[in-house]
């Protein structure tokens, strides 16, 4: 969906210092998709 493994998300989100454990995420992606896409956006550009 948002073209990024959970490796590379959970780094990205680690260089970028959002503290985001994989249940917070989850529950994100389910009930609120466009801020799940923000925080995978947020991920990609960390990893750039």
């Amino acid at each position: 969906m948002n073209d990024m493994s959970y490796s590379k998300l959970i780094g990205g989100l680690k260089k970028a210092g959002v503290d985001l454990d994989r249940k917070v995420l989850a529950n994100m992606a389910i009930l609120d998709a466009g801020a799940f896409s923000r925080v995978v956006q947020i991920a990609k550009e960390a990893n750039a």
